[in-house]
């Protein structure tokens, strides 16, 4: 398997599209902005104590508040809580191996018998803000690295259940056991799998390093307030998929690819020379036709093979996903067979989809009825093999006597949704058609007044691809008569992200001008 990564840089937005033998698998797109990530931890402020839901609400900064079970306090709050008093009283690095813990809360205790409404509380982003709910928060603090998982205030070391070998497991656990300092506690990844001492040591002492110089700054943090953010999502989409399968990293922004650079080459230093800087004119996903795949994958139906298709409703509590035969049914094979086949199919298509779009909580597939128990159990198989590579927590139940398989997937995030539908190219859904017969007159006007309004040398033009090979067409082209009439600095780009009848004006930062 042959692995890609796009990395597309715009001034507001950050898109990542990972791609598995030129097939999409993920995307994810965020503002440059983005706060409430999952791994961050706060100074948080305690509002409201509910003891009806045992769970407290908590002041993040969030224009919603937080929501923190008692569930999720961790066994050692009190020592954590010891730990935050000290560090808002002392200023510098209070070394954690040097405390002494304190008593375990009581696992089936209530929350008013540890918080009360006022109190500072150190939290982390368990699940990010997801419709019109806050963040979910946890206070058992965890710091990832590539190999293993930093755990402040545990004493535990406890070993990924995927590592199948229970000897590598055991000496995992001897090595590390022997060499973490003491109140730390460690999740040992299956990357890990015949790491050496010398690798976990290094890796384990900086993140012990990195919780330091984090929260010795505490006593400057005024609550509700950061304390350590999550790495970039980049860098944290690479440390826990970055493996031997990875042959290339383009990044179209000059100053992420050296962030990106320098991290491969701090957990895989062998690893650097795959990223690579993109220059090119077109658009990163255009020109890698990763913008196809997405028009042809986000939509409410999805074909998959030989005209089978599949249609996904999503709803409040549940996503729903039925599976159709379409015109695989005139084939000649018999019912059973074709029903077997279109959903061995499905179930690939259907993991590809969940991982795709990060959808998450319960997922319900309606698969085409099969009479024979044993063609069942193939497809329960072949979905928990095609779901095998996905990172996200997952479980997943047999076919019913209905034929129907429920999937329940952690959702941490929003789902990935992108708008596929477009309005009318001629009239955007006005019902009117406008007046201008010949449509390059209008980019022409606007590209003037980009030139002679607004004082532009330099503009790319962005233009559907078809609109961009006429005004190349012939020569002189349109779009050279347009650079010796307004600028030499005209640039014009194809772009299957936008309709016919779309067009973008852009500065030489790439952000788009306003001709308003």
């Amino acid at each position: 398997m042959n692995a890609e990564l796009f990395v597309d840089v715009t001034p507001d937005h950050l898109s990542l599209a990972l791609m598995e033998d030129k097939r999409l698998v993920e995307l994810r797109k965020e503002t440059s902005n983005v706060q409430f990530a999952v791994g961050d931890i706060y100074l948080g402020k305690v509002k409201k104590i509910m003891p009806g839901l045992n769970a407290a609400f908590i002041d993040v900064g969030y224009e919603k508040d937080a929501f923190l079970h008692y569930l999720d306090l961790g066994p050692q709050f009190r020592s954590l809580q010891k730990f935050l008093n000290i560090t808002q009283a002392k200023k510098g690095v209070v070394s954690l191996h040097k405390l002494k813990p304190e008593p375990d809360i009581n696992k089936n205790g209530t929350i008013p018998e540890v918080l009360t409404a006022g109190q500072h509380v150190l939290v982390q982003v368990a699940k990010e803000p997801i419709s019109t709910k806050g963040p979910r928060l946890t206070s058992e603090l965890s710091i990832a690295g590539r190999n293993i998982v930093l755990l402040p205030f545990s004493d535990k070391v406890s070993v990924s259940q995927k590592l199948s070998s229970s000897e590598e497991k055991a000496r995992l656990k001897r090595l590390l056991t022997s060499i973490k300092p003491k109140n730390y506690g460690v999740i040992i990844r299956t990357v890990a799998e015949g790491k050496q001492a010398a690798e976990l040591d290094k890796e384990l002492k900086m993140l012990v390093k990195r919780w330091e110089e984090h929260t010795s700054r505490i006593k400057d943090v005024k609550a509700p307030g950061l304390v350590m953010g999550e790495i970039g999502r980049t860098s944290a989409l690479l440390r826990d998929i970055l493996n031997p399968s990875f042959n290339s990293i383009y990044v179209n922004d000059e100053e992420v690819c050296k962030e990106i650079k320098e991290y491969v080459g701090l957990i895989a230093p062998d690893r650097q020379k795959i990223v690579k800087h993109y220059k090119g004119a077109a658009g990163i996903f255009d020109q890698f036709m990763v913008n196809r795949q997405i028009k042809a994958l986000f939509g409410k139906t999805v074909s998959f093979k030989s005209g089978a298709y599949l249609i996904i409703e999503h709803t409040e509590a549940l996503h729903v996903i039925d599976v159709n035969s379409g015109n695989r049914s005139k084939s000649a094979s018999n019912q059973e067979n074709n029903a077997l086949e279109v959903n061995l199919a499905a179930a690939d298509e259907i993991a590809r989809q969940l991982r795709l779009r990060d959808m998450g909580g319960i997922i319900v597939v309606d698969f085409i009825d099969m009479q024979n128990n044993e063609n069942r159990q193939k497809v329960f198989e072949k979905m928990k093999q095609a779901m095998a590579s996905d990172r996200t927590k997952h479980n997943i139940l047999p076919l019913s006597k209905f034929g129907l398989m429920q999937i329940t997937r952690q959702r941490v995030r929003p789902e990935m949704h992108i708008k596929t539908a477009e309005g009318c190219p001629t009239c955007h859904g006005t019902g009117k058609i406008a007046p201008a017969l010949f449509w390059p007159e209008k980019i022409e006007t606007a590209v003037k007044q980009a030139v002679q309004g607004l004082k532009m040398k330099k503009l790319i033009l962005n233009v559907h691809p078809m609109v961009h090979a006429y005004l190349k067409k012939g020569f002189p082209s349109i779009s050279l008569k347009w650079k010796f009439k307004y600028t030499h600095g005209l640039k014009i780009v194809p772009s299957d992200s936008l309709g016919i009848l779309e067009f973008k004006i852009l500065d030489n930062d790439k952000q788009e001008v306003d001709l308003s």
